[in-house]
């Protein structure tokens, strides 16, 4: 049923879009539970949207979110292992559940049964960047939607983000 809202509308055509490629991407190999969190995760912002311009900003960063972790898990299935579990910890764990812990390569290490100095050349063979860069990557990504989708201060979300400062972040 169609509103006379037009962004309402859009709000509907938003969660049925993301329906849509929640299940293309489970159908793709990607966990279901992920997907499910990206789309739990993108609905509520959408939800705090006021006009048509920001559900749009919203629906683009969403494919191209979605579009990203399909074509990582893409590349892992051609990636080592160890690397495949690496990023599979830091995403799962640290990203979804405990971004504000500190991470290290040697708590990859642990994960892996390897040795960090071997995991770090094995990861920036695989990935062509090194385990640091990779984390502070998805700290980036998280703090942009921090930034974009909540009322948080910027030393609000460097603190959160382990940054160890404001002028760091």
């Amino acid at each position: 049923i169609l509103s006379k809202n037009p962004l309402t509308n859009l709000k509907y055509h938003f969660v049925i879009t993301v329906a849509l490629v929640t299940r293309y991407c489970i159908d793709g190999g990607m966990e279901t539970e992920q997907a499910y969190r990206l789309s739990d995760f993108y609905i509520i912002h959408m939800d705090a949207c006021s006009t048509i311009q920001e559900i749009s900003d919203l629906h683009h960063e969403m494919a191209l979110d979605f579009t990203g972790k399909m074509r990582l898990l893409q590349k892992n299935t051609a990636l080592s292992k160890p690397v495949a579990q690496c990023i599979d910890y830091i995403t799962a764990y640290y990203i979804y559940a405990h971004i504000s812990a500190r991470i290290t390569v040697e708590d990859l290490a642990v994960c892996t049964n390897l040795s960090a100095s071997y995991l770090s050349r094995l990861f920036k063979q695989n990935l062509g960047v090194s385990i640091s860069d990779y984390i502070r990557e998805k700290k980036i990504e998280k703090a942009q939607n921090l930034l974009r989708f909540s009322d948080f201060t910027y030393i609000q979300i460097a603190n959160y983000l382990s940054f160890s400062s404001q002028s760091h972040f």
